[in-house]
């Protein structure tokens, strides 16, 4: 296991906006990763939402490339188009993504995008993609729903701090696949929602610093009571000691 965090670190410290989340949601599990390098496993890859990501962004590069108001902007009364910047493929790229060094705390925050739109005034709104399929149609009202919200709030808080004029209203434009037609015949048909966010990132920069002090403890920090990784590691380490306690009982090795 690799050590991927350490005060000794000169270089800032990568610092991607869904490990920020990962710290917001367990900071047990949050240092396990940064400080020891045990990370969560990995769970299957979304393709046919990210198949959905694609073809939104192509989309709303055409109205780019045209700078014409998109027919949900102009359904919804928004006044903006899509913003036309040479970065908006780094910024888009997850290796690469939107950055500031955050000098207190020593990270280097970064987080890729999939849309930014422009108002009349020159404000960016930031703009993130999201589908999936629910019979009474997706809402922000979850734990998911949080999660979306801070991600996009630290996107505006990165645009902020590269010197962009930033609009408090974030947008996430949301598909949902419908299931009521009568057969597939190899199309889904999607309703599109558009929920605004009112963003507050005052709460970033407390917590990069907050992270910084938690990495620099050699204490591991007590498990998230929302946490089901902490929760599924308790109760494997508490049914193993049992197991033991049995094999040293009753001489029988159990691997």
């Amino acid at each position: 296991m690799q050590r991927l965090w350490s005060p000794e670190r000169e270089a800032p410290y990568p610092l991607s906006r869904s490990r920020i989340d990962l710290f917001v949601e367990c900071r047990r599990c949050s240092y396990l990763s940064e400080r020891l390098g045990v990370r969560r496993p990995f769970g299957p890859s979304f393709t046919l939402n990210n198949a959905v990501d694609t073809l939104l962004k192509r989309e709303y590069d055409r109205y780019r490339r045209e700078q014409t108001i998109p027919p949900l902007l102009d359904r919804e009364n928004i006044a903006a188009v899509p913003f036309d910047h040479p970065d908006l493929p780094a910024w888009r790229d997850n290796r690469r993504g939107i950055r500031f060094v955050h000098k207190e705390s020593g990270f280097e925050v970064f987080g890729a995008i999939d849309d930014v739109w422009i108002t009349p005034s020159g404000e960016l709104i930031v703009v993130d993609y999201k589908a999936t399929s629910k019979e009474r149609g997706p809402t922000l009202d979850s734990r998911w729903g949080e999660q979306y919200k801070r991600q996009l709030e630290v996107y505006q808080w990165l645009f902020a701090r590269n010197h962009f004029s930033v609009h408090p209203t974030a947008y996430i434009v949301y598909v949902n696949a419908t299931t009521s037609e009568k057969q597939f015949d190899r199309t889904l048909h999607f309703e599109e929602y558009l929920f605004p966010h009112h963003g507050d990132t005052s709460w970033i920069e407390p917590t990069l610093l907050a992270m910084r002090e938690t990495f620099l403890s050699d204490k591991v920090p007590p498990p998230s009571e929302q946490c089901e990784f902490c929760l599924y590691r308790n109760q494997a380490r508490s049914a193993l000691r049992s197991l033991y306690a049995k094999e040293t009982e009753s001489g029988t090795n159990v691997q």
